[in-house]
């Protein structure tokens, strides 16, 4: 595998941002949204990580008050790519991994101020949105939930995962 030069590694990072965006404004979960561009830009999702990402969308359930979708997204992408698999279960931990998890929590929460999704939509609405109402869902599409809102914060999820998984595909260069 050859190394990617600098305007490679931005066109995927990009790519990535872009796909996650797109997919939040056309089909929401944005959990999904970030996984199903890191599949396809780094293709390391696979169907059913994709599929088990679904109920996490809105801070678990909709709920609004665990992760942010999308930054539990991200941190699947990273976890599919260096995460301890079951033949390694019993083997300790991976610090390495977590670091990574670490790193892209931290970038998450510097540019929304918290991880949690109530707390994400109060930094990009000015409020959080009951998800479950429907006077409050309508009030969350009207002030552009799925028009730019939540796929910015899907791309930008989407973009620091890619980030990283460009530097450790880039590692992987070096030590082949």
């Amino acid at each position: 595998m050859a190394m990617l030069d600098e305007a490679a590694k931005l066109e995927k990072i990009n790519k990535a941002y872009a796909l996650a965006y797109e997919y939040e404004q056309k089909y929401g979960a944005c959990p999904q949204c970030v996984t199903a561009a890191i599949q396809e830009v780094f293709g390391i999702i696979d169907d059913e990580t994709f599929k088990a990402s679904y109920v996490l969308a809105g801070g678990g359930g909709l709920t609004t008050q665990g992760t942010c979708g999308a930054l539990a997204g991200a941190l699947m992408a990273i976890g599919a790519k260096c995460g301890r698999d079951k033949a390694n279960f019993d083997k300790g931990q991976y610090m390495d991994a977590y670091r990574y998890a670490r790193d892209i929590m931290n970038k998450f929460v510097a540019e929304y101020g918290s991880p949690i999704c109530a707390e994400v939509q109060k930094k990009v609405f000015g409020r959080s949105f009951d998800l479950w109402n429907s006077k409050e869902f309508k009030a969350f599409e009207e002030a552009g939930g799925h028009k730019d809102k939540c796929p910015a914060v899907a791309g930008t999820a989407a973009k620091l995962a890619a980030e990283l998984l460009v530097e450790l595909e880039e590692k992987n260069v070096k030590h082949k």
